[in-house]
């Protein structure tokens, strides 16, 4: 008998009928011989409504309370699952994430799991039930209070269940047939991935493929969870997301080397802000990332440019997500004359598009091909970052699009047939 952990995303049971067809579904899984334990996210939009709703009440929800009103969304499809299960005549079981054992640090709104104790989950699987755990919540033991894990939350749920009751496969449940080698909302013919190594993911997931959260792939990657990322809308089989220390497989069963590029993703979540006119001397660049570091923020690409001989000044540009450039500018507007530097250049009209492929590593030519791809469509780079098994760019937000396409036909990724998008926005 395998135990399988299954994660349906908002759209996978946004409805009474979707929720049906989920319940069935779980059901055949269990008929199959198989122990089921499902961590579920909130129906369709709640989470977003929602959050609407604390908005208009209080332009600054307090966290704590924040949570509170959150974690009644995946409450609700926890518990309705488990009654449509039942009317199925199967015996089925309700959890928060506090009764499942999601024990996570203080911290509302990203609160991080820091330990799994699932007695509960693991005693109804005893007495035979289905087990429906709420994804995306949490429980700090030192508070006492319910935590959320932040959107995408009901991923790294699912994950952190299977690494915990050492769970055969994690399925996560979306609504397309798994991952692709792009946004099939953008690029139409992109070609569903068979196989991809959890470093792949990884890298995809982080420039913005929005399949599977990022944390919940780390998770994975560590505790060594094997991810079949597949659709509840049909019964296809998905992608399968792999420990890259083990070979990869063909459909015979024999190892076969990674393929050079495994996909292409883009952002456009991203701003950049470049300090200009900063003295080309040791220590400034410590300085600026510094005060960056204290308002939290994330960085993400840093260029530097050659300092003028005339001037001996350089600029610096980053990257960082939108949603924090404005404490950045802030904190930086306030240090100007002890950093020494002339202005801030802020710019949130900008896209960002990277190639992964473990493949990279052991071929030449990649970068060739991309600039030249780009190039050829007439869309211009302004920064470049690379890693051992992707390249990323970026562009401006108003050709991000037409420089996926291009990139993924030049390096032969289109699929004959238009992909199919089921529903919602890909998580």
């Amino acid at each position: 008998m395998s135990l399988i952990v299954q994660k349906y995303g908002g759209s996978s049971v946004s409805n009474a009928e979707s929720i049906k067809r989920v319940a069935k579904r779980i059901v055949e899984t269990r008929k199959a011989g198989n122990d089921v334990v499902v961590a579920v996210s909130a129906m369709g939009d709640t989470t977003d409504e929602l959050l609407d709703l604390a908005h208009e009440v209080a332009p600054i929800p307090a966290p704590r309370e924040l949570d509170m009103l959150l974690t009644a969304g995946e409450r609700i499809s926890m518990a309705l699952l488990a009654m449509a299960i039942k009317n199925l005549g199967h015996e089925a079981r309700s959890y928060t994430g506090s009764q499942a054992g999601m024990i996570t640090d203080a911290r509302h709104g990203a609160a991080r799991i820091v330990d799994v104790t699932p007695g509960r989950v693991q005693e109804a699987l005893t007495d035979g039930a289905i087990a429906i755990v709420a994804g995306f919540q949490g429980f700090n033991r030192g508070t006492g209070d319910i935590t959320t894990l932040g959107r995408g939350g009901s991923d790294t749920t699912a994950v952190a269940l299977a690494a915990a009751l050492h769970a055969d496969v994690c399925e996560i449940y979306t609504d397309v047939d798994g991952i692709f080698t792009a946004d099939p909302r953008v690029v139409p013919h992109a070609r569903k991935i068979d196989r991809i190594t959890s470093e792949e993911m990884l890298e995809l997931a982080a420039a913005g493929s929005k399949v599977l959260h990022i944390r919940a792939v780390e998770y994975a990657r560590r505790h060594g969870v094997t991810l079949h990322v597949r659709t509840s809308f049909n019964g296809n089989l998905g992608t399968i997301v792999y420990n890259p220390a083990a070979p990869g497989l063909d459909e015979n069963g024999e190892a076969v080397e990674e393929p050079i590029i495994s996909g292409v993703a883009i952002d456009l979540s991203e701003a950049k802000i470049t300090v200009v006119g900063v003295p080309d001397i040791p220590g400034k660049a410590a300085q600026i990332f510094n005060i960056v570091a204290k308002t939290g923020a994330n960085i993400d690409m840093i260029v530097q440019n050659v300092s003028a001989a005339a001037t001996g000044l350089t600029d610096i540009s980053f990257t960082l997500p939108k949603s924090e450039a404005q404490s950045v500018l802030t904190a930086l507007t306030v240090e100007k004359e002890q950093v020494g530097f002339q202005s801030l250049q802020h710019d949130d009209q900008i896209g960002k598009l990277a190639l992964v492929g473990a493949g990279m590593r052991t071929n030449s030519g990649v970068s060739a091909k991309l600039f030249t791809a780009l190039f050829e469509a007439g869309i211009n780079i302004e920064m470049i970052s690379t890693s051992e098994i992707r390249i990323s760019v970026v562009t401006r937000a108003d050709t991000i699009h037409e420089a996926a396409r291009v990139v993924h036909t030049a390096f032969g990724l289109d699929a004959e047939d238009v992909a199919v998008v089921y529903a919602g926005t890909g998580r």
